[in-house]
């Protein structure tokens, strides 16, 4: 005996509508009424019909995939964004393409590729250093894939972003040091031309000068977010004669680096110097001691750019020409831990 699988005729025979309708119906269920729906998707349950997704997708020219553009996928920080993502996207019925942006650069051939529609639904961009031209270099705005940026943006290419206030909550990363009595207090910064870097510089900046405190040249150390990068301010900072007591890392790799460095040099932390980190990465409370660090809600920023991508992939061209482009912010929290305390002494 052959088994046939179920077709749109039995689930139309099932439903009590036309072939057209149950097309209608699965393909852009918004364009019929609700009664009809649930009679469809009764039926799809009853007779056990799977959508061909390949099918349906030559037809419509979609891929019912979309990219995400990641700096660095060794970087612990975007696991939950990630997440957050996938969590959206995969209820959606999309599949999700990761790719790690460190190697890549403008002549990069397989990097457009993501661009077009014919590879991609759309794209989630995690990476802000990225060029606007390497973004823009395929395609007309009717071919190129609907972009969303999420943490990180391009200064000079506007499009839907999900972010965090990076200045804000730098500044209160700072105020919280001042709060406990602290006069002298350094910044590791991230990249130097990352937009983050200079988000959370210029708000720890204002808030030292709010205070009516200096942030004299030698207590900016040079970062890239990563432990190593804290590890080296460690040692500049062990090395110097006119230190401060405290340091604002502008990601916790880095306050992590800075603190293990430390600890191998018999410094204690928040004894002898107080560290305040970035992002409240998983190990951070299990961290020693436990790092005082800005929480990111990472997942909700993974989500919410997965659902801000559907509602431009929802759009045509010209709709996502002309409309507002929207930007959404989300609140951070400050979470208090040991690895912050008055100064010495």
């Amino acid at each position: 005996m052959t088994f046939r699988a179920p077709s749109i005729r039995d689930v139309a025979k099932v439903a009590g509508v036309s072939t057209a309708s149950v097309s209608r119906t699965l393909s852009n269920p918004e364009l019929v009424s609700e009664a009809t729906r649930a009679l469809v998707f009764d039926a799809v349950q009853q007779t056990g019909y799977r959508i061909n997704v390949s099918a349906r997708n030559l037809r419509k020219q979609a891929t019912s995939a979309i990219a995400v553009l990641v700096p660095n996928l060794a970087n612990p920080f975007f696991a939950r964004i990630l997440s957050g993502i996938a969590e959206v996207m995969s209820d959606a019925g999309f599949s999700v393409l990761i790719t790690d942006t460190t190697p890549m650069s403008l002549d990069d051939h397989h990097f457009p590729v993501f661009l077009s529609l014919n590879q991609t639904d759309g794209l989630i961009v995690l990476d802000g250093l990225l060029a606007r031209d390497a973004l823009l270099n395929r395609g007309t705005p009717a071919t190129r894939a609907p972009m969303v940026f999420a943490c990180e943006w391009n200064e000079n290419l506007v499009r839907p972003s999900v972010t965090i206030d990076n200045e804000a909550a730098a500044g209160r990363a700072m105020d919280h040091l001042i709060s406990l009595g602290h006069r002298r207090i350094g910044v590791l910064n991230g990249p130097r031309d990352n937009v983050l870097t200079k988000a959370r510089f210029k708000g720890a900046e204002a808030a030292i000068h709010a205070a009516g405190l200096e942030l004299p040249q030698r207590w900016i150390y040079d970062g890239d977010f990563t432990l190593q990068s804290g590890v080296r301010a460690a040692a500049h900072w062990h090395g110097a004669q006119d230190r401060p007591t405290a340091i604002f890392c502008a990601s916790d790799e880095m306050a992590m680096g800075f603190i293990g460095e430390l600890n191998q040099r018999a410094v204690k932390v928040p004894d002898e110097v107080s560290v305040v980190g970035f992002d409240d990465l998983e190990i951070a409370a299990h961290f020693v001691p436990p790092l005082t660090t800005i929480h990111q809600p990472r997942e909700a920023i993974g989500r919410a750019a997965a659902r801000m991508l559907l509602d431009r992939m929802n759009l045509s061209p010209q709709e996502r020409e002309h409309q507002p482009v929207p930007k959404l912010v989300l609140p951070v929290d400050l979470v208090i831990r040991k690895s912050t305390a008055p100064p010495p002494g």
